[in-house]
Protein backbone atom coordinates (compact mmCIF):
# COMPACT_ATOMS: atom_id res chain seq x y z
CA UNK A 1 0.00 0.00 0.00
CA UNK A 2 3.12 2.20 0.03
CA UNK A 3 2.40 3.72 3.43
CA UNK A 4 5.36 5.94 4.26
CA UNK A 5 4.21 7.18 7.65
CA UNK A 6 3.46 5.65 11.02
CA UNK A 7 -0.09 4.47 11.62
CA UNK A 8 -2.05 3.84 14.79
CA UNK A 9 -4.80 1.34 14.07
CA UNK A 10 -7.63 0.53 16.48
CA UNK A 11 -9.86 -2.44 15.71
CA UNK A 12 -13.19 -3.07 17.43
CA UNK A 13 -15.41 -6.03 16.61
CA UNK A 14 -18.99 -6.62 17.73
CA UNK A 15 -18.58 -10.39 17.38
CA UNK A 16 -15.74 -12.83 18.12
CA UNK A 17 -13.14 -13.82 15.55
CA UNK A 18 -13.00 -17.34 14.09
CA UNK A 19 -16.77 -17.61 14.30
CA UNK A 20 -17.84 -18.14 10.68
CA UNK A 21 -19.17 -14.64 10.01
CA UNK A 22 -16.36 -13.52 7.73
CA UNK A 23 -14.73 -11.30 10.35
CA UNK A 24 -11.21 -11.83 8.96
CA UNK A 25 -12.20 -10.82 5.45
CA UNK A 26 -14.29 -7.92 6.76
CA UNK A 27 -11.22 -6.67 8.62
CA UNK A 28 -9.08 -6.93 5.48
CA UNK A 29 -11.68 -5.12 3.38
CA UNK A 30 -12.17 -2.37 5.97
CA UNK A 31 -8.44 -1.84 6.51
CA UNK A 32 -7.72 -1.59 2.78
CA UNK A 33 -10.61 0.81 2.30
CA UNK A 34 -9.27 3.03 5.09
CA UNK A 35 -5.71 2.94 3.73
CA UNK A 36 -6.93 3.93 0.28
CA UNK A 37 -8.84 6.84 1.81
CA UNK A 38 -5.70 7.84 3.72
CA UNK A 39 -3.99 8.18 0.35
CA UNK A 40 -6.89 10.26 -0.93
CA UNK A 41 -8.02 7.56 -3.34
CA UNK A 42 -11.42 6.03 -3.99
CA UNK A 43 -11.58 2.30 -4.70
CA UNK A 44 -14.57 0.58 -6.27
CA UNK A 45 -16.36 -2.29 -4.54
CA UNK A 46 -15.06 -4.73 -7.15
CA UNK A 47 -11.43 -3.61 -6.87
CA UNK A 48 -11.66 -3.59 -3.07
CA UNK A 49 -12.96 -7.16 -3.04
CA UNK A 50 -10.34 -8.33 -5.58
CA UNK A 51 -7.47 -6.75 -3.65
CA UNK A 52 -8.67 -8.30 -0.39
CA UNK A 53 -8.92 -11.72 -2.04
CA UNK A 54 -5.39 -11.34 -3.42
CA UNK A 55 -3.95 -10.46 -0.02
CA UNK A 56 -5.68 -13.29 1.85
CA UNK A 57 -5.14 -16.00 -0.75
CA UNK A 58 -1.79 -15.06 -2.30
CA UNK A 59 0.07 -12.90 0.22
CA UNK A 60 -1.04 -14.47 3.50
CA UNK A 61 -1.73 -17.79 1.70
CA UNK A 62 -4.80 -18.73 3.72
CA UNK A 63 -7.12 -21.50 2.55
CA UNK A 64 -10.09 -19.19 2.18
CA UNK A 65 -12.74 -18.60 -0.43
CA UNK A 66 -13.71 -15.33 -2.08
CA UNK A 67 -17.32 -14.85 -1.04
CA UNK A 68 -16.61 -13.17 2.32
CA UNK A 69 -14.48 -10.42 0.82
CA UNK A 70 -17.07 -9.71 -1.88
CA UNK A 71 -19.92 -9.66 0.63
CA UNK A 72 -18.05 -7.23 2.89
CA UNK A 73 -17.12 -4.93 0.01
CA UNK A 74 -20.56 -4.83 -1.64
CA UNK A 75 -23.06 -5.43 1.17
CA UNK A 76 -26.68 -6.43 0.57
CA UNK A 77 -28.09 -9.54 -1.11
CA UNK A 78 -26.13 -10.62 -4.16
CA UNK A 79 -25.78 -13.52 -6.52
CA UNK A 80 -22.04 -13.97 -6.92
CA UNK A 81 -20.78 -15.87 -9.95
CA UNK A 82 -17.17 -17.07 -9.85
CA UNK A 83 -15.45 -17.47 -13.22
CA UNK A 84 -12.70 -19.94 -14.06
CA UNK A 85 -10.20 -17.14 -14.72
CA UNK A 86 -10.50 -15.90 -11.14
CA UNK A 87 -12.85 -13.02 -11.94
CA UNK A 88 -16.34 -12.70 -10.48
CA UNK A 89 -19.69 -11.14 -11.28
CA UNK A 90 -21.95 -9.60 -8.64
CA UNK A 91 -25.65 -9.19 -9.39
CA UNK A 92 -27.95 -7.67 -6.73
CA UNK A 93 -30.91 -9.79 -5.62
CA UNK A 94 -33.85 -7.40 -5.53
CA UNK A 95 -36.52 -8.06 -2.89
CA UNK A 96 -39.58 -6.04 -1.91
CA UNK A 97 -39.13 -4.46 1.51
CA UNK A 98 -42.04 -6.41 3.01
CA UNK A 99 -40.68 -9.69 1.68
CA UNK A 100 -37.22 -8.90 3.04
CA UNK A 101 -38.65 -7.99 6.44
CA UNK A 102 -40.68 -11.20 6.53
CA UNK A 103 -37.61 -13.23 5.63
CA UNK A 104 -35.53 -11.59 8.33
CA UNK A 105 -38.22 -12.23 10.94
CA UNK A 106 -37.86 -15.97 10.31
CA UNK A 107 -34.12 -16.10 10.99
CA UNK A 108 -32.36 -16.72 14.31
CA UNK A 109 -28.61 -16.57 14.93
CA UNK A 110 -26.84 -18.39 17.78
CA UNK A 111 -23.21 -18.55 18.89
CA UNK A 112 -22.20 -22.13 19.62
CA UNK A 113 -19.37 -21.12 21.93
CA UNK A 114 -16.87 -23.01 19.81
CA UNK A 115 -14.27 -21.23 17.68
CA UNK A 116 -12.04 -22.73 15.04
CA UNK A 117 -9.38 -21.91 12.44
CA UNK A 118 -11.31 -21.76 9.17
CA UNK A 119 -8.25 -22.27 6.97
CA UNK A 120 -7.62 -25.75 8.38
CA UNK A 121 -11.22 -26.88 7.81
CA UNK A 122 -11.30 -25.29 4.36
CA UNK A 123 -8.17 -27.27 3.44
CA UNK A 124 -9.90 -30.53 4.36
CA UNK A 125 -12.77 -29.57 2.02
CA UNK A 126 -10.34 -28.72 -0.77
CA UNK A 127 -8.61 -32.08 -0.35
CA UNK A 128 -11.98 -33.85 -0.75
CA UNK A 129 -13.30 -31.66 -3.56
CA UNK A 130 -12.53 -34.10 -6.37
CA UNK A 131 -14.68 -36.67 -4.57
CA UNK A 132 -17.65 -34.35 -4.03
CA UNK A 133 -18.41 -32.97 -7.49
CA UNK A 134 -22.05 -34.13 -7.41
CA UNK A 135 -22.67 -32.56 -4.00
CA UNK A 136 -21.02 -29.28 -5.01
CA UNK A 137 -23.02 -29.13 -8.24
CA UNK A 138 -26.25 -29.63 -6.31
CA UNK A 139 -25.29 -26.93 -3.80
CA UNK A 140 -24.68 -24.53 -6.69
CA UNK A 141 -28.16 -25.26 -8.05
CA UNK A 142 -29.66 -24.66 -4.61
CA UNK A 143 -28.33 -21.09 -4.57
CA UNK A 144 -30.55 -20.22 -7.54
CA UNK A 145 -33.46 -22.13 -6.01
CA UNK A 146 -33.10 -20.00 -2.88
CA UNK A 147 -33.24 -16.81 -4.96
CA UNK A 148 -36.37 -18.07 -6.73
CA UNK A 149 -38.05 -18.69 -3.37
CA UNK A 150 -37.09 -15.27 -2.00
CA UNK A 151 -38.22 -13.39 -5.10
CA UNK A 152 -41.43 -15.38 -5.45
CA UNK A 153 -44.77 -14.97 -3.74
CA UNK A 154 -44.99 -18.43 -2.19
CA UNK A 155 -44.32 -19.59 1.35
CA UNK A 156 -40.93 -18.64 2.71
CA UNK A 157 -40.94 -21.90 4.67
CA UNK A 158 -39.55 -23.51 1.51
CA UNK A 159 -36.34 -21.62 2.21
CA UNK A 160 -36.05 -23.35 5.58
CA UNK A 161 -36.45 -26.76 3.96
CA UNK A 162 -33.78 -25.85 1.40
CA UNK A 163 -31.48 -24.70 4.19
CA UNK A 164 -31.84 -28.07 5.91
CA UNK A 165 -30.94 -29.87 2.70
CA UNK A 166 -27.97 -27.58 2.14
CA UNK A 167 -26.63 -28.29 5.62
CA UNK A 168 -26.64 -32.01 4.92
CA UNK A 169 -24.67 -31.46 1.71
CA UNK A 170 -22.23 -29.16 3.48
CA UNK A 171 -21.54 -31.78 6.15
CA UNK A 172 -20.73 -34.30 3.44
CA UNK A 173 -17.81 -32.17 2.19
CA UNK A 174 -15.60 -32.96 5.19
CA UNK A 175 -15.85 -34.79 8.49
CA UNK A 176 -14.53 -31.60 10.13
CA UNK A 177 -17.50 -29.43 9.17
CA UNK A 178 -19.62 -30.58 12.11
CA UNK A 179 -19.10 -32.13 15.53
CA UNK A 180 -21.29 -34.21 17.82
CA UNK A 181 -22.02 -31.09 19.90
CA UNK A 182 -23.07 -29.12 16.82
CA UNK A 183 -25.24 -32.00 15.63
CA UNK A 184 -26.99 -32.01 19.02
CA UNK A 185 -27.64 -28.25 18.79
CA UNK A 186 -29.07 -28.66 15.30
CA UNK A 187 -31.30 -31.56 16.33
CA UNK A 188 -32.60 -29.62 19.35
CA UNK A 189 -33.47 -26.60 17.21
CA UNK A 190 -35.24 -28.76 14.64
CA UNK A 191 -37.18 -30.55 17.35
CA UNK A 192 -38.31 -27.17 18.74
CA UNK A 193 -39.65 -25.97 15.40
CA UNK A 194 -36.77 -24.80 13.20
CA UNK A 195 -37.35 -25.85 9.59
CA UNK A 196 -33.68 -25.77 8.71
CA UNK A 197 -30.36 -24.21 9.49
CA UNK A 198 -26.65 -24.39 8.98
CA UNK A 199 -23.34 -23.67 10.58
CA UNK A 200 -21.97 -20.50 9.02
CA UNK A 201 -18.50 -20.27 7.55
CA UNK A 202 -16.14 -23.19 7.05
CA UNK A 203 -17.57 -25.24 9.90
CA UNK A 204 -16.32 -26.72 13.15
CA UNK A 205 -17.83 -24.02 15.35
CA UNK A 206 -18.87 -20.40 15.39
CA UNK A 207 -22.41 -19.28 14.60
CA UNK A 208 -25.46 -21.26 13.54
CA UNK A 209 -28.29 -19.72 11.55
CA UNK A 210 -31.79 -21.20 11.78
CA UNK A 211 -34.98 -20.59 9.82
CA UNK A 212 -37.72 -20.58 12.45
CA UNK A 213 -41.34 -19.50 11.89
CA UNK A 214 -42.15 -16.75 14.45
CA UNK A 215 -44.67 -18.93 16.29
CA UNK A 216 -41.90 -21.42 17.17
CA UNK A 217 -39.13 -19.00 18.09
CA UNK A 218 -39.88 -18.92 21.82
CA UNK A 219 -39.54 -22.72 21.94
CA UNK A 220 -36.23 -22.61 20.06
CA UNK A 221 -34.94 -19.92 22.44
CA UNK A 222 -35.86 -22.12 25.39
CA UNK A 223 -34.20 -25.24 23.94
CA UNK A 224 -31.02 -23.32 23.06
CA UNK A 225 -30.93 -21.14 26.17
CA UNK A 226 -27.38 -22.35 26.90
CA UNK A 227 -26.24 -20.58 23.72
CA UNK A 228 -25.94 -16.87 22.98
CA UNK A 229 -28.79 -15.62 20.79
CA UNK A 230 -27.65 -12.70 18.62
CA UNK A 231 -30.44 -10.60 17.07
CA UNK A 232 -29.34 -9.05 13.78
CA UNK A 233 -30.53 -6.93 10.87
CA UNK A 234 -29.53 -7.10 7.23
CA UNK A 235 -26.98 -4.57 5.97
CA UNK A 236 -27.49 -3.05 2.54
CA UNK A 237 -24.21 -1.16 2.34
CA UNK A 238 -20.76 -2.61 2.07
CA UNK A 239 -17.53 -1.30 3.54
CA UNK A 240 -17.48 2.47 3.90
CA UNK A 241 -15.33 5.19 5.43
CA UNK A 242 -17.42 6.79 8.16
CA UNK A 243 -15.20 9.84 8.78
CA UNK A 244 -12.75 11.29 6.27
CA UNK A 245 -10.75 14.42 7.05
CA UNK A 246 -8.15 14.95 4.32
CA UNK A 247 -6.54 17.86 6.17
CA UNK A 248 -6.06 15.71 9.27
CA UNK A 249 -7.98 18.10 11.53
Amino acid sequence: MNCDKGLEIHHDGDLPARSGLGSSSSFTVGLLNALKALKGRHISNGDLAALSIHIEQNIIQENVGSQDQISAAYGGFNRIEFLRNGAFRVNPVILHRERLENFQNNLMLFFTGFSRIASEIAKSKIDNMHLRYAELSRMKEMADEAITILQGEGELNEFGTLLDMGWKYKKSLSDRVSTSEIDQIYAAARDAGALGGKLLGAGGGGFMLFFVPPEHQARVLERLKHLIHVPFRFENEGSRVVLYQPNGL
